[in-house]
């Protein structure tokens, strides 16, 4: 059967979880392991899709459609195995699924209380969809103690009772901050952390101890001691200077060897690091620069692009280049007089996705200098649509063109599905009247037109990428369009939505309507990114 690995946190939240489980995840795939990540959230929101970004940081979409918390990027970023709608749960959906269930009378009137009904739902979700794995890893989001984790972590505490101790550890995440006035490593939030947790019904077989500091052996094993736990269980996280440095640093520090001692498993074969050495030499050793502008509405919150800025790193890992991220805030650029100088530097222009108006004519700006400068430009989501609005006004004499999304538009070049297409029509795409105003969520394909630069990039004329919108371009307007020059490259297989929009006459300026940074890897690089950084640094050359 599946093991279990339940990974907790202590002290304080931000420690790095997400990130140990998808480094440990990729170590044990390194011994030939097949691994699963899932988080669990404790707060009372069905899932983050409506959540601000300035509280929540990105929502990452999985192939069929959840949308997630920004953790389960790092767990596929780290592993390449797609996640899953059954990865990613909250309290709030087991709780309205639980109330859902009360209310058909699917209790036969019995009270409906934490435990059992709670508990082992949660249990249910961590055991479903588990065919094939050698290990499930866990993640139980904030922090121990926290009143609104306490049922996972009871949940936690009756599932290892159920299937055995050897079958299901503990590994904590805790503190041990240095204290410079006195020259220390204190390891006290730890061992109170430990005891919160013991108290709970859950003693930890490991310990990753996140330090700023080596953490020396008598330190160690004074948390030994008085965490109940082997010293060699008590794992230093010292920073890493890149996140590609963190699997094979926690490999050195005995991470992986300690979880497959917890399970009693001695006869695993050696790990194959060679992909991971070859990721951090790419990122430590580049071999040149460029300048990458991001122009969006949350620069001053790069959680909000987390898969965003990987990409791009990804996309210079590939090409041997460092990718120095300019962040730049849409609405500078759109008083009278926009500081361009903040444009002109720069080796390519990026525009993110996005929702609402706010910032939106910065954005159009910043596509107009793109495209008149020859910087290369990558427009995705709502960039890919101020795109088409830049065109529209400006290369193919529509003045007026807007979206809908920010009001009454007398061009409405971009809208919802509804708003331009017929009843019929709808259906005949197998969608009713009462989807128009959904996300459109998850893996779509598109057709890529022969002989395309897009078709050249991905080195085929099919593909299939992730989306998260409710607006789509208008395709009354694409003749229009494209008598402008934007070439309406990739469509989806009916022909009735704009995937990806390209300018043949730009040295690199396309638009995609999905979101490419979604399925982009440290060890295999979106070929959109890889292109996009290698037009950057063939502009570098001519600046």
């Amino acid at each position: 059967m599946a093991r279990y690995i339940f990974i907790t946190g202590g002290v304080v939240s931000s420690l790095g979880k997400g990130l140990m489980a998808a480094s440990l995840a990729a170590l044990l795939q390194s011994r030939g392991y097949r691994v699963r990540i899932r988080k669990f959230d404790p707060y009372l929101n069905v899932d983050p899709g409506t959540m601000s970004p300035y509280q929540h940081g990105e929502v990452y979409v999985t192939n069929d459609g959840a949308e997630t918390d920004l953790d389960l990027g790092h767990y596929e970023r780290f592993t390449g195995v797609s996640a899953r709608q059954s990865d990613n749960v909250t309290s709030g959906r087991i709780y309205r699924d639980i109330i859902a269930s009360e209310r058909r009378g699917d209790y036969l009137g019995a009270t409906v209380q934490v435990i059992p009904h709670v508990t082992d739902a949660i249990k249910l979700f961590a055991q479903s969809d588990v065919e094939g794995l050698d290990f499930i890893l866990c993640e139980i989001g904030g922090t121990v103690g926290d009143i609104e984790s306490l049922p996972f972590i009871e949940a936690i505490r009756q599932l290892r009772n159920e299937i055995g101790h050897e079958n299901l550890i503990s590994v904590h995440v805790t503190l041990v901050p240095y204290i410079a006035a006195a020259g220390e490593l204190k390891t006290k939030p730890t061992q109170h952390s430990v005891r919160e947790l013991t108290s709970l019904g859950i003693q930890p077989d490991i310990l990753l101890c996140r330090c700023e500091q080596p953490l020396p052996d008598a330190e160690r094993a004074k948390i030994a001691a008085f965490c109940n736990v082997r010293k060699e269980a008590v794992i230093p996280a010292l920073d890493a200077s890149s996140i590609y440095d963190v699997p094979m640093q926690y490999h050195a520090e005995g991470l992986d060897s300690q979880v497959l001692r917890a399970f009693g498993i001695n006869d695993a074969k050696e790990p194959d690091l060679s992909r991971w050495v070859d990721v951090a030499d790419r990122y430590s050793n580049p071999e040149g620069e460029v300048t990458i502008g991001v122009v969006g509405k949350y620069v001053e919150l790069q959680d909000a692009y987390k898969s965003l800025r990987e990409a791009l790193v990804h996309g210079g890992m590939a090409n041997r280049v460092r990718v120095n991220i300019k962040w730049l805030d849409a609405e500078m650029f759109e008083g009278e007089e926009p500081p361009v100088c903040e444009l002109e530097a720069l080796h390519a222009i990026l525009v993110p996705g996005g929702f609402g108006e706010r910032g939106t004519e910065g954005k159009i700006a910043a596509v107009k200098f793109a495209r008149e400068h020859n910087i290369p430009f990558f427009g995705i989501c709502l960039g890919m649509q101020m795109a088409c609005l830049e065109a529209a006004r400006y290369t193919s004499g529509i003045a007026k063109a807007s979206s809908s999304e920010f009001g009454d538009a007398e061009e409405p070049v971009i809208g919802l599905i509804t708003e331009w297409m017929t009843a019929e029509g709808l259906q005949k795409r197998g969608q009713g009247d009462d989807l128009g105003g959904t996300m459109r969520l998850g893996a779509y394909p598109a057709s890529l037109s022969a002989n395309s630069h897009a078709a050249q990039i991905y080195g085929g004329n099919s593909i299939e990428e992730r989306h998260r919108h409710r607006y789509e371009v208008n395709i009354a307007y694409k003749d229009r369009l494209e008598q402008g020059g934007l070439i309406f490259s990739g469509m989806s297989p009916d022909g009735l939505l704009p995937e990806i929009v390209e300018r043949p006459d730009h040295p690199w300026f396309v638009g995609v309507q999905f979101h490419p940074e979604l399925k982009s890897r440290p060890f295999d690089p979106h070929p959109l990114f890889t292109s996009f950084i290698a037009a950057a640094i063939t502009k570098s050359r001519l600046v």
